[in-house]
């Protein structure tokens, strides 16, 4: 349950199509997106995806179909998986099983008191899990779809900045705004929700497009350096500390605005942030690895692997994973490559 840094009005995210992004390589936060196939592809009462052994396939679901999607408009992706996470991030994983406590609690109430299935989908949302069975399973389809893999150090976040600031990618993909204070040069939001959506409790349906966003120019215009960016999420809260109360993200670039230090800001408004040096420098110098294939590969998918995963390990229609991996192999053709184990990159 990914939540990051709530600086997002800071930013100019530019509207494009998945047809602007073709043969473009994006490093994906696959925590972050795997949580929102959680959270998104339920059944009408929010009721999660499941096989007849009664284990959720929602992630499975939406890896398939979006990423096959995605590939076929001519993406090539790279999942980045959480390694282990800073000890100071402790108190917020714990914070964060006890929402989904709560949720589920008040999801199970509004099933048994007859409100409406979107009542109830919207308790659901905040139950999601994804525990270390579901990881890996997630890993075994993305390998056997011929989709590369990499394990972070730490953060998802901060090892796909690493790849997209040395030129492996071309864009950090993820929905929350992190990638950028560990410095990814482009990121690229969007791509797991695309289509329209409904507005929660609104019968309004948008449509959802890719937005990319560039850091270095939006630092140049709001007139800040990526260290003083980082200084207003830690203000404004992230997933290591809870912020300062009253204090968002415009409160916060006025106040680095005025070019002082986070720890004068916080001096003068006589509050304090634990462990602030820590966290700070774990945005600037993230944990991360560097080992892994370097250029980035892209095989042949193994359909018979992925049909024993979900067709004959999770139930899943036979026919409509023949389907996708179908249009896998086509979207090498259409790029004008034999196969996918073709498509390598740098940068």
């Amino acid at each position: 349950m990914p939540m990051g840094s709530d600086i997002g009005d800071l930013f100019t995210r530019r509207e494009t199509e998945l047809t602007e992004l073709r043969g473009q390589t994006v490093a994906i936060d696959a925590y972050n997106t795997i949580y929102q196939f959680l959270s998104s592809i339920r059944q009408r009462d929010g009721t999660p995806l499941k096989d007849s052994r009664g284990r959720v396939t929602s992630h499975l679901s939406g890896l398939l179909y979006r990423t096959t999607n995605l590939a076929h408009a001519g993406l090539k992706l790279v999942f980045v998986f959480d390694g282990t996470p800073p000890d100071f991030k402790a108190e917020t994983i714990e914070k964060r099983k006890e929402v989904r406590k709560t949720a589920d609690m008040e999801w199970k109430k509004a099933l048994a008191s007859g409100k409406t299935d979107e009542e109830a989908f919207t308790y659901a949302q905040a139950t999601s899990r994804l525990d270390s069975t579901m990881v890996a399973d997630a890993m075994l389809l993305l390998e056997s779809m011929g989709i590369p893999t990499v394990v972070a150090a730490s953060e998802g976040e901060a090892q796909a900045a690493y790849m997209a600031g040395n030129g492996d990618v071309r864009f950090a993909g993820s929905q929350d705004y992190d990638s950028l204070l560990f410095g990814a040069p482009l990121v690229v939001r969007n791509l797991a929700v695309g289509g329209r959506r409904k507005l929660p409790k609104k019968n309004i349906y948008v449509e959802v497009k890719p937005e990319i966003i560039e850091l270095q120019t939006d630092l140049d215009r709001l007139g800040i350096t990526r260290e003083q960016l980082i200084d207003i999420a830690i203000l404004t809260g992230t997933d290591y500390d809870p912020g300062i109360r009253g204090i968002g993200a415009k409160k916060g670039l006025s106040l680095v605005r005025k070019g002082k230090t986070i720890e004068e800001i916080l001096s003068e408004l006589n509050e304090s942030i634990d462990g602030l040096s820590e966290i700070k420098e774990f945005f600037l110098h993230p944990d991360v690895t560097t080992d892994y294939p370097r250029p980035l590969r892209w095989g042949k998918p193994d359909e018979s692997k992925v049909i024993a995963l979900l067709c004959d390990e999770h139930d899943f229609s036979e026919a409509r994973v023949a389907k996708a991996i179908e249009r896998l192999l086509a979207s090498s053709d259409a790029m004008g490559q034999s196969t996918l184990d073709m498509w390598s990159v740098r940068g």
